[in-house]
């Protein structure tokens, strides 16, 4: 009987310890102004993946609508590990600039979605954090357009505007980096369901590695080169996923978007990625969707 309820108490100090260890993630997405007028639902949908997962408990820091300033914005970022952008608007108040530096600088991490890329054109720590970016006044100063020819990364210092993209539609990625821990597990190709495919980023492009491309095809009006799609930077202690993936809800719908989505943010928070490749993951022909779980 002794040995019985030794090996009971046994079980439930292992289970509480346990408890202890898998306590969530602490996650904050900034919104609040965008391009794109679609963003209060793709950051309920962002939120939604990143809380399935069970690894993340997710806030949300919403700016003033647009033309109504940014005064007062001013998100507790030390009190996340990870910090996901759909922001593309007015600038933030420098005080709360210095507090997001020091944030990533202090080994934060931070995910950029698609237009969260065009933000703060003008702002140089901004632009080394995200790697490249487009619009936003961006050009031959800002760096190099990076793309991928011949297999080979290129790093080009053409003169010209950074960002562009031809017609939405569904296109094939290609995994450049299969080692990665945001990729590994993954088909070396699959299909992304319909988004703007951006192309001609551009910008200091360093400590930057691009874990998957895109080719944007010039008859959808794209480039012609395969453009980064899936990106890792280093900044400071920080480390930052980027992807310009995620125009629309339809966008979100995929699975592709989902699973790098949630593995790319446990990547910025801790480093590495316990996460499985969803049986469900798209193949080298066929979109794989959610719509049903997302709406």
């Amino acid at each position: 009987m002794r040995l019985k309820i030794a090996s009971t108490a046994l079980l439930f100090a292992v289970l509480f310890s346990g408890s202890l260890f898998a306590e969530k993630m602490n996650a904050l997405i900034v919104d609040g102004q965008n391009n794109h007028g679609v963003w209060p639902k793709t950051t309920q949908m962002m939120k939604g993946y990143l809380e399935e997962t069970g690894l993340f408990k997710v806030d949300i820091a919403t700016t003033p609508p647009k033309g109504k300033g940014t005064v007062g914005y001013a998100p507790k970022f030390s009190n996340y590990d990870v910090v996901i952008s759909n922001y593309n608007g007015e600038a933030w108040p420098e005080e709360t600039n210095q507090a997001f530096l020091d944030y990533i600088k202090g080994g934060g991490g931070f995910v950029v979605v698609h237009a969260a890329n065009n933000s703060f054109g003008k702002w140089e720590d901004y632009n080394r954090i995200i790697g490249i970016g487009g619009w936003g006044g961006r050009n031959e100063k800002s760096g190099p357009y990076v793309y991928y020819k011949d297999d080979k990364l290129v790093r080009d210092t053409s003169a010209g505007k950074g960002g562009h993209h031809g017609a939405q539609h569904p296109f094939q990625i290609i995994v450049r980096d299969a080692d990665h821990p945001i990729t590994k597990g993954m088909p070396r190709s699959w299909m992304h369901e319909k988004d703007e495919l951006y192309d001609l980023l551009r910008g200091p492009a360093e400590k930057m590695n691009v874990l998957a491309t895109a080719f944007a095809d010039d008859k959808k009006g794209g480039s012609g080169r395969h453009e980064p799609m899936l990106m890792t930077i280093d900044y400071g202690k920080g480390r930052v996923f980027h992807t310009p993936m995620g125009h629309a809800e339809y966008s979100m719908d995929c699975v592709g978007f989902i699973a790098t989505l949630q593995r790319g943010t446990e990547w910025a928070a801790t480093g590495k990625v316990t996460q499985e490749i969803p049986a469900d993951f798209p193949g080298k022909s066929d979109v794989s969707l959610r719509s049903a779980k997302a709406k």
